[in-house]
């Protein structure tokens, strides 16, 4: 190869950019490797070793995450060196994990059954005999199930690195490594913002929600997704509404809230508490699903829109005509978007005349 930009990758010739690793070059043309550990917002640690491959001239495998792609460098992905370690490395993670995928899968999906599915022909290992201990937090959002748990590391260095708040960390040593707040306190002790970012990054579930909607919902991998915009403040976060068409009689709830994959969407896959959790009052009960109108009788009573509309336009000329229009002040919702909350400005300030308006997100 004489263009001082390409690599050879399974006798295919891919271009890679100046500080792009290995991985980052056979990503972004198409080509899959598994990881366990990576997510491009992080730096790579080559933690979980699912990405070793061989590389013409290097004596041990190495991590396509961490390994920089280097003008001419020849990599294997798929030979029988390779293939073999991904096989017996999955089955040793397996071997202290959930068996059964069904159940390892009753939230988010287990991107470590996926790999050994995808993968097969797994020797099959005894599985280790190690006594998880629950443990408990009171916390209403996040709970860390040990028995799933792979220590990749993830969720600590998303917590440390993309939230800096370093909330959670690995204790223990060996067999006992787990995650846990430095001093085993409850995520609400600690510095934790309860953003929910671990369990999105989590591979392999260990990291979970315990909102009650989620808990009795089917698994994620059965959801409709529909994108939308997470409309708590001005910062415009992507989002994706998990829906279970099957609830709530048959009209469909949404049980979950996912952001979407890291660099794909403007907030690159972050979410605060409020996007990410508060979520319920989309169904709750005591929602309005029709305007109300004060009726002779002193009640409320259901009415049309164009009724509402028409009795809230008179009422504002009234006050306008009578008091002048700085008795008249306007205050919209934080959970419209950012073009609602401009007409209502505009309806404010160009119809009534008055600058008596706010907006929570916007301060």
């Amino acid at each position: 190869m004489s263009a001082p930009d390409q690599i050879l990758v399974d006798d295919q010739t891919l271009k890679f950019c100046p500080g792009e690793t290995i991985l980052d070059a056979t990503r972004r043309a198409g080509c899959s490797l598994p990881t366990l550990c990576h997510d491009p917002r992080l730096e790579p640690v080559g933690a979980c070793r699912s990405c070793l491959v061989e590389v013409k001239g290097q004596r041990r495998l190495m991590p396509a995450c961490k390994t920089p792609a280097s003008p001419g460098m020849q990599i294997e992905t798929r030979n029988e060196r390779v293939l073999r370690h991904q096989r017996v490395l999955l089955s040793l993670y397996l071997s202290d994990h959930v068996g059964d995928p069904s159940e390892c899968e009753d939230g988010a999906p287990c991107e470590l059954h996926a790999l050994a599915k995808d993968l097969g022909n797994l020797p099959v290992l005894v599985p280790l005999q190690r006594k998880h201990k629950p443990r408990a937090d009171r916390n209403p959002f996040i709970e860390f199930r040990s028995e799933r748990c792979i220590a990749c590391a993830r969720c600590v260095r998303y917590c440390d690195e993309v939230e800096g708040v370093n909330a959670i960390t690995l204790t223990g040593r060996g067999l006992h490594t787990t995650i846990s707040t430095a001093s085993g306190i409850s995520l609400y002790d600690s510095t934790c913002e309860l953003c929910g970012g671990c369990v999105d990054v989590c591979p392999t579930g260990a990291m979970a929600e315990k909102m009650p909607l989620s808990a009795g919902a089917a698994p994620e991998r059965e959801l409709e997704k529909v994108r939308t915009t997470c409309n708590y403040c001005g910062v415009g976060c992507q989002m994706d509404l998990n829906v279970d068409r099957a609830a709530a009689a048959g009209r469909g709830q949404v049980v979950k809230v996912t952001s979407p994959p890291a660099g794909t969407a403007p907030s690159d896959g972050n979410l605060c508490v409020k996007g990410r959790f508060a979520y319920d009052f989309i169904d709750h009960p005591d929602r309005l699903s029709t305007p109300l109108l004060r009726g002779a009788d002193g009640n409320l009573h259901p009415a049309s829109w164009e009724a509402a509309l028409e009795r809230t336009a008179a009422g504002l000329q009234e006050v306008a005509k009578k008091h002048g229009a700085d008795a008249l002040a306007f205050v919209s919702s934080a959970r419209c978007t950012m073009e609602e909350n401009y007409l209502v400005q505009k309806l404010s300030r160009a119809v009534f005349g008055t600058n008596n308006v706010h907006q929570c997100a916007a301060t």
